[in-house]
């Protein structure tokens, strides 16, 4: 299993949020800045492959740059991963976080603590 990659925003409350309950759980992470660097465009697509996320839960969705490139309206009109997920990777803005990953597994935001901590400390 490789190490597990914690992509954040420092300025997101959730984030913040995540961040703590991982700490508090001794969960040991790399950190990395989503909005200067999403993840790879490969990564998306292994993890839509894997059937953990869909592809609408990979966008922040209350995020002005959502807002501004009409992605709900494209997603309604059927535009699918060969044409949204470019974006995901070249604009950490767009993307929902935070994201934990150890390559093949993923969850993607931050509500409830105890579901998140079930899956990266089992």
């Amino acid at each position: 299993m490789s190490a597990l990659k914690f992509y954040w925003y420092k300025g997101c409350s959730t984030c913040r949020k995540a961040k703590a309950a991982l700490d508090a759980a001794g969960v040991a992470y790399r950190e990395i800045d989503i909005t200067s660097t999403p993840p790879a465009e490969a990564d998306y697509k292994r993890w839509l492959k894997s059937g953990q996320v869909e592809l609408k839960q990979l966008f922040n969705t209350s995020g002005e740059e959502y807002r501004k490139g009409k992605i709900g309206d494209r997603l309604k009109a059927g535009e699918g991963a060969a044409e949204l997920l470019p974006l995901l990777a070249k604009n950490g803005r767009l993307v929902k976080r935070p994201i934990l990953t150890d390559g093949p597994r993923v969850t993607v935001g931050f509500k409830d603590p105890a579901a998140i901590l079930a899956v990266w400390t089992a």
